[in-house]
């Protein structure tokens, strides 16, 4: 016999504002970049700094258009390489904390690339860190949506650079409390997991938690095996995670075991590692049993932010009210939160109508 929330969830449906509903749905954020975060009204602010003929709103909005993924990387490059002073880092970081808490985000775990500083910049990262800490401060003062940071290492860089940038983090994190996590980013196909082995098992040794972008390309052969090859190295989070659709055995695993996954759903189209909304796995993940979370990954970039996730999800995947609440209590049990903010948290979802 169904609840007496089910029943009255399906009494209110025609009566709900649902991107209202979904809006006041209390929300957990995992995978997103600060770097990718940058609205195209930022991006006029830090022209205004930096460029001798400053971009206008409507020249920025046009770098956010792009028909593939080698745009996308284009535009990705045009809009951070006018990220060059700390004081940015700090702008963009309270802008995003704002952005968060309007769409209802009361927490997020945010990917931040040291790699753009160390290999881009050439710069120390601890100043770049003390001003995206100001922001995060001012941001949660301000719109009370809280922030944890994962630093994330380029893949296709090699795991020597890799270990610089988890040991960096980990030295950052006896005075950064906020840095929490690590992960690795980018070509999965150059980088393959296996090759951060021993410097995962290190940053677990540092208190670091551990996640991983696998699986969200390489197709039904290659895909599977990066996705593999993430767990085996203690992966407690997966970003993307596309390729388990191939599997039916890793399906079983991560159904069994629990393990999050980091789902992207437009990012995936928009990057063309999806074909079409119609084809991606979201429902069938969720249906088979996986911890599904939804997340935005470049919310400018994308033209979706969380929020805009989860009224996709309800719009495209037929997922009910209570299947939205169900997604949103997955991403607070995910997080890295401490038990008693976690229980907090699910007890504000569960008890949202």
């Amino acid at each position: 016999m169904p609840n007496q929330r089910s029943r009255s969830s399906s009494a209110k449906h025609a009566e709900i504002d649902i991107p209202q509903w979904l809006r006041k749905l209390p929300k957990v954020e995992l995978h997103l970049h600060l770097e990718g975060t940058i609205e195209p009204e930022t991006l006029v602010a830090l022209s205004r700094r930096h460029d001798a003929d400053p971009l206008t709103l409507d020249a920025a909005r046009k770098l956010y258009t792009y028909e593939n993924f080698l745009g996308f990387l284009q535009a990705f490059k045009a809009v951070t390489e006018r990220l060059q002073t700390p004081e940015d880092y700090e702008l963009i970081t309270y802008n995003m904390v704002r952005a968060l808490a309007a769409q209802g985000v009361l927490h997020a775990e945010v990917y931040i690339s040291f790699g753009i500083l160390y290999f881009w910049r050439k710069v120390a990262v601890e100043p770049y860190v003390e001003a995206i800490e100001r922001g995060r401060i001012r941001g949660e003062k301000d719109f009370g949506a809280t922030i944890y940071w994962l630093i994330d290492a380029v893949r296709n860089f090699g795991p020597d650079e890799a270990a610089r940038v988890f040991r960096k983090a980990a030295e950052l994190r006896s005075h950064v409390p906020s840095i929490v996590g690590i992960g690795i980013g980018g070509d999965e196909a150059r980088g393959p997991a296996s090759l951060f082995k021993e410097h995962y098992a290190e940053a677990r040794q540092a208190g670091l938690r551990l996640t991983a972008h696998a699986g969200e390309s390489g197709g039904p052969l290659e895909g599977p095996r990066s996705i593999w090859g993430a767990i085996n190295i203690g992966a407690e989070r997966l970003g993307h995670c596309l390729a388990a659709q191939y599997d039916p055995h890793l399906m079983e695993v991560l159904a069994e075991k629990q393990i999050p996954i980091e789902l992207n759903v437009t990012s995936n189209i928009r990057t063309g590692c999806c074909t079409s909304f119609a084809d991606h796995p979201v429902r069938n993940y969720f249906d088979s049993g996986l911890m599904v979370t939804l997340n935005s990954d470049d919310p400018p970039m994308f033209g979706s932010d969380l929020l805009g996730e989860y009224i996709l999800a309800h719009r495209e995947y037929g997922f009910s009210l209570d299947h939205m609440r169900e997604l949103a209590a997955n991403a607070v049990e995910a997080s890295f939160l401490p038990p008693a903010r976690k229980l907090a948290l699910l007890q504000q979802v569960e008890q949202y109508d």
